[in-house]
């Protein structure tokens, strides 16, 4: 599994817990660990070619940010997103992403524009690829685009933890959720793009919400 990308761990000039929390990050997000899969130390360890040190390292943190539970007696395993963790995120997001929206269609430049093109693009060519976890990693990397054309700091240093989350959720229900989401980004973007705050701003909030419906829905 990724033993190529295991294989560097180590090798970089980065603590090995910081790398091995990296990397057990991607791997839940992505869904090669899936909800209710069990994660041992010494399974971690041999995917990662580490020790099983970083690993117990790496695991109390991600236990931290709701990624993974651990449960007495019986072990670690990969988390479900519950109802609470979706409606907090959603919650922030229904108010964080309609001003960031109309911050951005105010400040955007044509170089802007462009590269909101470019991901739509590459969304639109890996929803008809079937290819899930790539179109979760752009639909977050589409939101921060559109936090850091909004030229607020304070919403962009908010959100890396955040997104990464929202990545981790949009991944799950994924296959049914996407081309939808292709679709509510369009018109995001075409308001961007248009300079037109009202209208990026409602298109974000109606994206949120469909969003949010489709999330709770999968719980």
């Amino acid at each position: 599994m990724n033993s190529d990308r295991a294989a560097t761990l180590g090798s970089q000039h980065v603590p090995l817990r910081d790398q091995v929390l990296v990397e057990l990050r991607r791997r839940i997000v992505d869904g090669d660990y899936k909800p209710g899969d069990r994660l041992t130390e010494d399974r971690l360890a041999e995917d990662f070619g580490v020790s099983r040190n970083p690993v117990r390292e790496a695991l109390r943190v991600v236990e931290s940010e709701g990624f993974v539970t651990m449960v007495p007696r019986r072990g670690t395993f990969v988390a479900y997103p519950d109802e609470s963790m979706i409606k907090d995120i959603f919650t922030v997001r229904a108010r964080l992403e309609p001003l960031a929206a109309r911050l951005a269609a105010e400040r955007r430049t044509v170089k802007d524009s462009i590269g909101l093109r470019s991901l739509l693009d590459a969304a639109r060519r890996a929803t008809d690829e079937s290819d899930f976890p790539r179109v979760a990693e752009l639909n977050s990397q589409l939101h921060l685009r559109v936090l850091e054309i909004s030229g607020n700091r304070w919403l962009s240093s908010i959100s890396l933890s955040l997104y990464l989350h929202v990545q981790w959720i949009f991944r799950i229900g994924a296959p049914d959720r996407a081309p939808h989401s292709w679709a509510e980004h369009i018109r995001l973007v075409d308001a961007i793009e248009a300079g037109d705050g009202a209208r990026a701003e409602a298109a974000a909030l109606a994206h949120v919400e469909a969003a949010s419906d489709a999330a709770h829905e999968g719980v």
